[in-house]
């Protein structure tokens, strides 16, 4: 691969690059391999989302890139204790376990990652002072905006998520990369970097954003906070199927359509890392010829010609969706120590039980005294009954 190919697989299938002329001058001035990192806070489990930054990964380390993947084991309890720190080191290894099948499910080796722990550096006396220094020069609604999109928001919010993004900048200098990827959620933070890095005497980086995979319910992209708008990696095959088929998928709308974005983002991306660019996506129909589809802009052209309607969609959607996660469960059934990790990662929430009501004790000489009066207006009625008569 010449430079100038490994440049334009670089910056291939994104949304949006900022500071491109970093990446030209490293590869074509420098002469050297692009340092690149990818992180991610170790909070609830990761779902199928995150292919769409593994298939931009796998895209990076064949051009040539070194990567580097940021497990940010604080970051994961800044952001409204999503983690608690009792549990981080096991979650940690959690998405090391997670990161690494849905690598080798897109074909990525991995033995060209370089994993680090957030904490491993986050807690050094540089890092420290540093983080010092952001903050003096930081004011709380910079901070706060740099973060609407990734942090949880709250009217009164905690400290840590206000450190969040201030700590995400720090990172690309104690990493020492050229480039940061991320999702365009990032894009806030990723210009609080470009902005602020300099004034604390570090130099600005370029960074990557690709799209981001709506819901598949109302929800704007997938996330783990949001049960209904994710599939989780793990999830059976069972499970994939009657979430595809309640996912939210109007006929002939593209915009904002889940069902539709994630073929187009992860099963064609995956199919033609595979294929070396030439994917292929098989849509069945009873009592007609398959729907075969080389070209994304084809079967949404299809889409919102009705010709591809939604139930065949989901349907060959589950079937391809299916076939990428069985190697991560397989390896997951298969691994005593994953599922180890996974049950002091994630341990289940115990349910509170709600308390009997007790009855009230009542005092014996009351209650004889109430029988006795009540046995008492029983005769009277009785005796006057008699008279009656």
């Amino acid at each position: 691969m010449t430079p100038e190919e490994s440049i334009a697989l670089i910056k291939a299938n994104l949304a949006e690059v900022l500071n491109p002329e970093i990446i030209d001058d490293v590869i074509l001035k420098e002469k050297r391999d692009l340092k690149v990192y990818w992180g991610t806070a170790t909070t609830g489990k990761p779902h199928c989302g995150y292919f769409v930054s593994m298939v931009k990964i796998a895209e990076l380390l064949a051009a040539g890139c070194h990567i580097k993947i940021l497990l940010a084991d604080l970051h994961a309890y800044l952001d409204n204790m999503k983690a608690p720190l009792e549990l981080i080191e096991q979650r940690v290894k959690y998405y090391e376990f997670v990161v690494k099948g849905l690598l080798k499910a897109v074909g990525v080796d991995i033995t060209k990652l370089e994993f680090i722990k957030g904490s491993s550096y986050q807690t050094s006396q540089n890092y420290t002072m540093d983080r010092f220094k952001m903050e003096g020069i930081t004011r709380i609604s910079v901070a706060q905006k740099a973060g609407a999109e990734v942090v949880k928001q709250t009217a009164d919010p905690y400290l840590g998520g206000i450190i969040y993004p201030l700590m995400q900048a720090l990172d690309e200098e104690y990493l020492d990369v050229d480039v940061q990827l991320g999702g365009l959620d990032q894009r806030k933070i990723f210009t609080f970097a470009l902005e602020n890095l300099p004034r604390i005497g570090y130099r600005v980086r370029a960074h990557l954003m690709h799209s981001m995979v709506p819901g598949l319910g109302e929800a704007q992209k997938m996330s783990s906070s949001e049960p209904d708008s994710k599939i989780d990696l793990l999830d059976s095959a069972d499970v994939v199927a009657k979430k595809l088929k309640k996912a939210v998928c109007f006929p002939k709308k593209i915009e904002g359509n889940g069902v539709v974005a994630f073929v187009e983002h992860v099963i064609f991306r995956v199919a033609s890392l595979k294929t070396g660019g030439k994917p292929h996506f098989t849509v069945e129909r009873r009592d007609e010829e398959p729907l075969v589809y080389d070209d994304i802009e084809k079967l949404k052209a299809d889409f919102e010609a009705d010709i591809l309607t939604p139930q065949l969609l989901k349907t060959a959607l589950t079937k391809a969706l299916n076939e990428l996660l069985d190697p991560i469960r397989n390896e997951y059934a298969a691994s005593e120590e994953w599922q180890k990790v996974t049950e002091l990662a994630y341990p289940p929430e115990e349910k509170q039980q709600k308390a009997k009501k007790q009855k009230k004790e009542v005092d014996p000489a009351k209650r004889a005294a109430a029988l006795a009066a009540k046995a008492e207006q029983l005769k009277l009625k009785e005796g006057g009954a008699e008279e009656a008569k």
